[in-house]
């Protein structure tokens, strides 16, 4: 080999060390770095579906008791999807408690009602009497532990005499559209 090849075969090796340190250095690099990133995204991924696998129980028993409150609410409301309805249960109800307590219904005003995104509220007036102040809080008593579940939204009375008179508001609710199952959601 004569100098001029050897001179030559030395600056091919320079231009293809430089074009190695320029070119190829970088994309190594770049394809070490997104290798980089897809590990600790794998990772990531992997913990998180560890954490979903340890959670999963609990995750299952907070369902069933959403799922059991469920219907231990959906048994508190009315089943009927009319005012009319609603309503006559409503004084259905009250009548009743107020003959265990010993207060007197006179008289009852028309139902008010709100329907609004699947939901119907029914408020209902009435006017009672009676002889003895504990007599209305039994009556207080038995609404607010009532199934399906009432709701004393007013309440005033005033002693004239022997006797207590006064108006209650009392509230119910129901649905107007079937609630979503839970295999729904």
């Amino acid at each position: 080999m004569t100098k001029r090849e050897k001179n030559i075969l030395f600056a091919a090796l320079a231009v293809g060390l430089v074009f190695v340190l320029t070119q190829g250095y970088p994309a190594i690099k770049s394809q070490y770095s997104a290798r980089a990133e897809r590990i600790d995204a794998i990772q990531t991924s992997l913990e998180r579906e560890r954490r979903l696998i340890e959670d999963a129980q609990m995750w299952n028993e907070r369902r069933a008791q959403v799922l059991a409150r469920g219907d231990e609410l959906t048994g508190q409301l009315f089943q009927d999807s009319s005012i009319p309805l609603v309503s006559a249960n409503i004084q259905r109800l009250v009548r009743d408690f107020a003959n265990e307590t010993n207060v007197s219904i006179t008289s009852t005003k028309l139902a008010e009602s709100m329907e609004t995104d699947g939901w119907l509220l029914v408020e209902q007036e009435l006017t009672i009497l009676t002889n003895n102040q504990s007599y209305i809080l039994s009556f207080l008593d038995q609404i607010e532990t009532s199934s399906p579940l009432l709701a004393v939204s007013g309440f005033s009375v005033r002693r004239n005499r022997n006797q207590y008179a006064g108006t209650i508001t009392v509230v119910g609710f129901s649905r107007t559209t079937p609630a979503r199952t839970g295999a729904a959601d």
